[in-house]
């Protein structure tokens, strides 16, 4: 499998002013995913960045507990992601509340790392990167250029981290999943 970098967007672009940023509407659960996965993708490299500068000042300040908070959390994720396909629960859990799964996975981390005595460099380091990187995604309004490079990296022209993390939580656009669908059933 090909994996390819997504690039850096420019930073006017990641923060351009509040026109460009909408709260979104909590009724259409559906509309708010898309927007969320959108942005993920669009903006992957700008978030892996801003979360790279707070966790190298974190992981500074508290080297070793970094280390392992970062090993807990990914073992746990995989664990999860691994459980989910084997259990139906989980799968539909995953599928369909894909915010909750997250949340599991990050308590469940943080529970393991509270017997280590981590708790504090767990929550700056790693879940606030996150809760950052959510609210902005949730927030950024998204513009054609965004749309269109999210529509190639569903239909399989390009992959990307973020793109692989996202399909191991089966999160994507819904166009893009009924498009995806449609050529498989083509194909067969």
């Amino acid at each position: 499998m090909d994996v390819n970098i997504a690039p850096l967007r420019a930073w006017d672009d990641f923060f351009p002013g509040s026109d460009r940023f909408a709260r979104p509407d909590f009724r259409d659960i559906s509309k708010w995913n898309n927007r969320v996965v959108s942005n993920l993708l669009y903006y992957q490299t700008n978030y892996l960045v801003v979360a790279a500068m707070m966790i190298s000042v974190v992981g500074f300040l508290s080297p070793f507990n970094m280390i392992l908070g970062g090993i807990v959390v990914v073992l746990v994720f995989t664990g999860f992601v691994w459980a989910a396909h084997n259990k139906d629960i989980l799968r539909r859990m995953k599928k369909q509340r894909p915010t909750a799964f997250v949340m599991v996975v990050m308590l469940a981390s943080y529970f393991l790392i509270s017997m280590f005595g981590g708790v504090m460099v767990f929550v700056f380091g790693i879940t606030f990167p996150l809760l950052l990187m959510f609210i902005h995604a949730s927030l950024r309004l998204r513009n054609l250029k965004n749309k269109l490079e999210n529509k190639m990296e569903g239909i399989g022209l390009k992959r990307t981290p973020m793109g692989i993390v996202l399909d191991a939580l089966e999160q994507q656009e819904e166009s893009i999943s009924k498009f995806t669908d449609y050529i498989s059933k083509v194909k067969e």
